[in-house]
């Protein structure tokens, strides 16, 4: 994960540690480590148990209307998602969760804030 994505995400993180009493919902919030640069014998290791190329980076496994949960893909700059992150995105969203790309960890808290009101 590129730096001003792992700021941006870190800084959701510690948001959200700070909004847990009023959304205790946060508390189900989590990171999935899929990115960042590995040596072989690691990402071996990693793959054979299951990461994937392309699943969005946070996971909120609260279901809201009509969706199951909700998947965030962290961005920054002018990075775009990936092939195999908009694969994911279509597949997951088929399968009914809100699926989003954010710039920043300002529109991250909206999104998940709108989410948890419905």
């Amino acid at each position: 994960m590129k730096q001003d994505e792992h700021q941006a995400q870190a800084a959701l993180f510690r948001w959200a540690e700070l909004q847990r009493r009023r959304l205790p919902e946060l508390n189900l919030l989590f990171a999935i480590p899929n990115g960042g640069f590995r040596n072989k014998a690691t990402a071996g290791r990693l793959k054979a148990e299951g990461v994937k190329a392309g699943v969005p980076d946070i996971c909120l496994p609260v279901a809201r209307g009509e969706f199951h949960g909700l998947f965030i893909e962290m961005k920054a700059g002018r990075n775009k998602p990936t092939q195999s992150q908009v694969a994911w995105h279509y597949h997951l969203s088929q399968q009914g969760y809100r699926v989003a790309v954010c710039y920043g960890f300002e529109p991250a808290i909206e999104l998940i804030e709108g989410y948890l009101r419905g």
